[in-house]
C-alpha cells in the first residue's frame, strides 16, 4: 500500500500545484524556463503514475475488503464510465457544448469515473485510488472554474457537429477500453 500512496501523493501532488501554490508555480516556470518546468512536471508525473500502477498491483495481491457492493452497481459503473469517456473526449474536441458549459470536462470525467468505481468496488486499495482521484478532481474542478471566472474566460460556443464528434469518439474509446484494454491493462474484465 505504501507504493500506491506514494504514487498518489506524487502524481496528484504535482497536479495540484496550480490549485494550492500557483504563485510559486509561476515563479518556478519563469526561473527554470517553460521547457525545463514541463520536463520536471512530466518526470514527476510519470514516476507517480508508475508507482500508482505498481502499488495498486501489489495491493491487489493482499486485498482488504471494506464493503461488498451489489452487482447492479457494476453495471451502473459501466454507464458512469461511458459518460466519463464522453466528457474526456469533450476536453479535446473543439466547439462542443460540454466544453462550453463545463469549461473543464476532463476533470468532470475524472469525477464521474472515480465515483462510479467507488460504487462498484470495495477493497481498500480501490477506495484509496478512486477516492483520492475523486477528491482531487472535485477540488481541481472548483479551483479551475473559480480561476476561469476571475479571468473572465469564455469558452467557444458548442456546435452540433462538435457534440456528435464528442459522443462518437467517447463511445468508441469506451467500447475499446471496456471490452479489450481494461482486461489487458488492469487485469479485470468489466463487461464479463
Amino acid at each position: 500500500m505504501t507504493w500506491l500512496i506514494l504514487g498518489l501523493v506524487l502524481f496528484l501532488g504535482v497536479h495540484s500545484i496550480r490549485i494550492f501554490a500557483n504563485d510559486w508555480r509561476v515563479r518556478q516556470r519563469a526561473r527554470m524556463g517553460e521547457g525545463a518546468w514541463k520536463g520536471l512536471y512530466s518526470l514527476v508525473s510519470v514516476i507517480g503514475l508508475v508507482l500508482i500502477v505498481v502499488g495498486f498491483g501489489l495491493a491487489r495481491q493482499q486485498p482488504v475488503v471494506l464493503y461488498v457492493p451489489p452487482v447492479g452497481l457494476r453495471h451502473l459503473n459501466a454507464l458512469f464510465t461511458l459518460l466519463a469517456f464522453v466528457l474526456v473526449a469533450a476536453a479535446y474536441v473543439p466547439a462542443n457544448h460540454l466544453k462550453a458549459k463545463l469549461g473543464h470536462p476532463m476533470l468532470a470525467g475524472v469525477k464521474v469515473w472515480a465515483f462510479g468505481h467507488l460504487l462498484a468496488t470495495g477493497m481498500l486499495h480501490d477506495v484509496l485510488l478512486f477516492g483520492a482521484f475523486l477528491l482531487w478532481a472535485i477540488v481541481d474542478f472548483a479551483s479551475s472554474r473559480r480561476r476561469d471566472r476571475a479571468a473572465g474566460v469564455a469558452y467557444p460556443a458548442g456546435t452540433v457537429k462538435g457534440d456528435v464528434i464528442v459522443v462518437v469518439a467517447g463511445v468508441i474509446a469506451w467500447a475499446v477500453f471496456a471490452h479489450w484494454l481494461h482486461l489487458w491493462l488492469i487485469g479485470v474484465q468489466p463487461m464479463g
